[in-house]
């Protein structure tokens, strides 16, 4: 086999690409597997400008078991990803996710809660007076509760990532700096990939692991993929009255959340329906000013006194038909493959979706059926109905 034909090629390096890499070569180190990277730096990678959250607490079965399947990995993350003595800390923290809940929202929460625990989650119902119990800082008032699951938390979203490519990598996956330009397809069949530098990369199986810039590879194939760049922004704050301890990842149903981070910083963000579409990651501290402060400190009534440190933006990949992502095979295109629109949920998905990806495409069968985020949907025009109580 010439250095330009392979197996299998996945586009984007970033968490979805790194992990069904690391799944594959994990399953058959015999391989030939290219993953093309046109930022190895990943500065505006969605996987490493993320805030980071690994919860449990969804509204749908399968999303809940996906962030099951990563809690579990997390457990043994060093021992299994270990490369020549060199173990990752990901420095996986379990802070918990608290999600308010407005008498509005309680039936829905109520009925997403009810699931969680029947799939064995540890979930629990706080009334207002735990919640000032456990967070005195926070005013609950014109809220019935919350939800909060102790297991859910954060990580370290640059050495997850780096710990999958070292991983891969040590099992054989070669991990190329390019560009792709498009698709090259004959007769419903994906033969592989063209670089904008010319060079053409052949293969039976290519994987759509571009995030945010997903839909443009998949144009070069004729395929309109539901998927829009969303950009979000998160601002980093310095209180001037500090918590006692660490603060969950806190959400309102209005779609603001927040967390402590390394420093006593406090992160912020709000996901908002005027959202910018497009690939813009300019920050801008009058949405922080205008917007959320004025929201937090009603919540948070002792952070009406802080200093804006500094903040970023990132893209979510957004899938307009549901948010939920689209994997597994296109169903009018042999061999090509995709793994979009997790909607700002991708960190968390990343090992249970890689290793689902590696199985349809080793046609072993799935540890995890996640046959509900198929492809055909699109061209069914099937939204998955979730029960969802905020935009995070």
């Amino acid at each position: 086999m010439g250095k330009k034909d392979y197996d299998v090629i996945i586009v984007g390096a970033g968490i979805m690409g790194a992990c069904t890499a690391y799944y594959l070569m994990k399953a058959n180190d015999k391989l030939h597997l290219a993953v093309i990277e046109r930022d190895p730096t990943y500065t505006r990678a969605s996987t490493t400008l993320s805030m980071a959250n690994v919860r449990v607490q969804f509204g749908l079965k399968e999303n809940i078991q996906i962030s099951q399947y990563a809690l579990q990995v997390f457990e043994t993350f060093a021992e299994d990803m270990e490369v020549d003595g060199d173990k990752p800390d990901i420095g996986h923290q379990k802070i918990g996710n608290l999600f308010l809940v407005n008498e509005e929202g309680e039936e829905v929460r109520r009925k997403n809660l009810a699931l969680q625990l029947e799939l064995g989650c540890n979930v629990e119902w706080w009334p207002p007076e735990t919640i000032v119990e456990h967070y005195p800082l926070y005013n609950p008032e014109g809220y019935v509760g919350g939800t909060f699951g102790p297991d859910d938390g954060i990580i370290d979203p640059y050495a997850l990532l780096m710990a999958y490519v070292k991983k891969a990598k040590s099992l054989g996956a070669q991990f190329i700096k390019g560009e792709v330009k498009a698709m090259k397809t004959k007769a419903g069949q994906v033969e592989g990939v063209v670089l904008f530098s010319g060079e053409q990369l052949s293969a039976p199986i290519v994987v759509n692991c571009a995030g945010a810039w997903a839909p443009e590879l998949a144009r070069t194939a004729g395929i309109d993929l539901p998927v829009i760049p969303v950009m979000r922004q998160v601002f980093a704050l310095d209180t001037a009255d500090k918590p006692e301890g660490p603060l969950p990842l806190t959400i309102l149903p209005s779609g603001l959340y927040f967390r402590t981070e390394t420093g006593s910083l406090i992160l912020l963000g709000k996901s908002m329906q005027d959202d910018t579409v497009g690939y813009d990651f300019k920050w801008d501290d009058k949405r922080f000013m205008e917007i959320l402060w004025p929201e937090l400190a009603e919540f948070v009534p002792a952070f009406d006194t802080l200093k804006l440190v500094r903040g970023w933006a990132g893209l979510y990949a957004v899938s307009t038909l549901d948010e939920n992502a689209f994997i597994g095979e296109w169903p009018e295109l042999k061999g090509y493959f995709m793994a979009n629109g997790f909607s700002g949920h991708g960190l968390q998905q990343g090992p249970a979706v890689g290793r689902y990806l590696s199985q349809l495409i080793l046609g072993l069968p799935p540890t995890l059926d996640l046959s509900i985020f198929s492809p055909q949907r699109i061209l069914d025009n099937r939204p998955i109905a979730e029960d969802v109580w905020a935009i995070v």
